[in-house]
């Protein structure tokens, strides 16, 4: 049974090669302390060799091949086309693996097992086989390493020039009667993000849904929670996908719309599995189809698990944002964060399974047998959703390499508006999943937390962090009495937002901004930044311009205005030191946490009971305007 493809890159997803295959020269290094001179010439020679390498390799990216001259080595320990055997042991009930490959011309074919120890990489050949083919064949090779731990992989060597690599495939042995029948609704929620949405129905269309040759064909229906009520549905609707307007309540109301539709229709559609996915990502078709597999071949003692899919950078495609997270009562851990996924070694690490609490909705993937009409989302709007359900319903999370969306990375994303969501939300999520979070911690993030923001000159969200600390004591009641709509558009109101450069009172220079970026803090400044307040009992002089999603005490220190420039939309708001309006800030950050001694606990207690309701589907129906 085939099981995973071998894949290459390709414009419009990845073109990050080393994603996919690396290139090397065939030749061992030189040792020595003290080489000689003719060791000297003879790395010379090795050196140029390897630059002649690079020439010896040719992909065709149109025809999905390798043409490798004589002596090229090419190596297949990468994200994408390394074999997670030792999760494929635990999860599935997967037998003996090989590896099919396409060749044409003379190669010397070697089956590796790789693995991660401390800081070594283990290799292991498991053999090392010559093929000769006149015309493009499929030739077979078994994996015989039985104990076996990290990945499987091979490297081809060109035996002769003009060798060609046409693709290929992993296969395993699964018994009769062992595979499941899956099929995956995937559920996305989007608002006003036309390019992205079109393009990955697109993708879905071309390789999915309207192509028998997928595995995954006739084993996937799509939902779309159209937030904006935006999108084209005659044009983009079908059979296999369905687009429902929706009420702009985030993306908890958008993924809990696709939710409950699926599960209103689920006796005429059978979906089994629904996947959670953003709009604004770009997808590897693939990864949808290994999903399947997983979920097709998984152990009965894993049924119930998720498959969460990684995020990797959409400016920088092989860097890995996260793989799993940890909530830790709000002191967020992203799991494998910043590995360059073009290195071996990172993939390896990949490999190895930590303490996971719960996958964002980039990429999210469980039971729908979970998705009850009591056991729905929280209506938080964004920020905390995919946490909460995770935590209450996440028993086993299955990260693989391969299973990825690429996403514009969140340093690059600064939204005011979020102050208010960030902390209520945490609040409702530790209500229900850490019973130690209480007053001294709360109080401690709230005086931390709005004195950094009066160090920008940003009063308003220091009004909206504790608007939504004081709207939390209210209690669940407060939060389902809400027009959800209604109280995020004035959310947003009170925030700041980007403006066009050209109307702001600070000029925008670029210099002055990169500078900012760059700067280095020093002892003494820190000392003085202190000692002062960052300088709030001292005059201010002149001003700067600084990254809004970046900002530092440091640079706002002793300044009058600053611009806070944002790097994606090129647009940017200036704040302005104010002494009066800082001390009111502050004595209303000192003033809540008063407030929070006295009513956190009930207010917690409210959520644990009556915040029960927030999840079922009677309520949503009427949150949703649902008939």
């Amino acid at each position: 049974m085939e099981i995973q493809k071998i894949l290459f890159p390709e414009v419009g997803r990845c073109t990050e090669k080393e994603l996919y295959f690396r290139t090397e020269q065939e030749c061992s290094s030189v040792s020595g302390d003290i080489p000689d001179e003719q060791t000297l010439f003879e790395n010379e020679k090795k050196a140029l060799a390897a630059v002649e390498n690079n020439k010896k390799i040719e992909y065709l990216p149109e025809e999905k091949k390798i043409r490798m001259q004589k002596g090229a080595v090419v190596t297949f320990d990468t994200y994408f086309n390394g074999f997670s055997i030792e999760k494929w042991k635990k999860y599935t009930v997967i037998g003996d693996v090989s590896v099919k490959l396409v060749l044409s011309g003379r190669f010397r074919v070697t089956l590796l097992t790789k693995e991660k120890i401390k800081d070594d990489v283990l290799t292991h050949v498991v053999s090392e086989t010559v093929v000769e083919n006149e015309q493009a064949a499929e030739v077979e090779f078994p994996y015989t390493f039985a104990d076996a731990k990290g990945m499987y992989t091979f490297m081809l060597t060109a035996l002769e020039d003009g060798s060609i690599f046409a693709g290929g495939s992993y296969h395993a042995a699964v018994a009769e009667g062992k595979v499941r029948d899956v099929k995956i609704g995937i559920a996305i929620c989007t608002f006003k993000r036309e390019p992205f949405i079109e393009k990955n129905l697109r993708i879905l269309n071309e390789n999915i849904l309207n192509n028998p040759a997928s595995p995954l064909h006739g084993h996937l229906e799509v939902f779309v929670a159209d937030n904006g009520q935006s999108l084209d549905r005659e044009r983009l609707s079908s059979d296999k996908i369905h687009i429902n307007p929706n009420r702009n309540l985030g993306g908890a109301g958008g993924f809990t719309r696709d939710l409950i539709e699926i599960m209103t229709h689920n006796e005429e559609l059978c979906v089994t599995h629904a996947l959670l996915m953003d709009d604004d990502i770009v997808i590897e078709p693939e990864a949808l189809v290994k999903t399947y597999q997983i979920l097709t071949l998984l152990k009965d003692e894993y049924e119930d698990a998720f498959i969460g899919g990684a995020m990797l950078r959409l400016d920088k495609q092989a860097i890995q944002v996260e793989a799993g997270a940890s909530w830790n009562g709000g002191w967020l851990k992203s799991l494998k964060h910043d590995l360059d996924l073009r290195k071996c070694d990172s993939c390896l690490y990949n490999e190895i399974e930590e303490y996971t609490e719960f996958n964002a909705w980039w990429y999210c993937c469980f039971p729908m047998k979970i998705v009850t009409p009591e056991n729905l989302p929280m209506p938080i709007f964004i920020r905390g959703d995919d946490l909460e359900y995770g935590l209450r319903n996440m028993k086993t999370l299955i990260l693989m390499n391969g299973i990825c969306v690429w996403h514009e990375p969140f340093e690059n994303k600064y939204s005011s508006f979020l102050e208010y969501y960030i902390m209520r939300n945490q609040l409702i999520d530790n209500a229900f999943h850490c019973p130690w979070y209480g007053a001294r911690q709360l109080n401690r993030a709230i005086l931390g937390h709005c004195f950094r923001e009066v160090t920008f000159y940003r009063y308003k969200n220091v009004d909206l962090y504790l608007q939504g600390i004081k709207d939390f004591l209210k209690g669940p009641g407060w939060l389902m009495e809400q027009d959800g709509e209604a109280l995020h558009k004035s959310v947003m109101a009170a925030g700041y937002r980007g403006q066009e450069l050209n109307t702001l009172d600070v000029p925008f220079d670029y210099p002055t901004f990169e500078k900012s970026y760059k700067y280095v803090d020093s002892k003494i400044s820190k000392i003085k930044r202190l000692l002062t307040l960052n300088g709030l009992f001292l005059r201010a002089k002149g001003n700067n311009v600084v990254p809004m999603s970046a900002a530092r005490p440091a640079l706002f220190y002793r300044k009058k205005k600053v611009l806070q420039y944002d790097v994606t939309s090129h647009k940017g708001f200036v704040t302005e030191k104010s002494f009066k309006t800082s001390m009111r800030c502050l004595f209303s950050a000192l003033g809540l946490t008063f407030t929070v001694r006295f009513k956190l606990k009930k207010a917690q207690n409210a959520w644990r009971t009556e915040g029960l309701k927030l999840r079922t589907l009677e309520f949503w129906n009427g949150f949703l305007g649902l008939n």
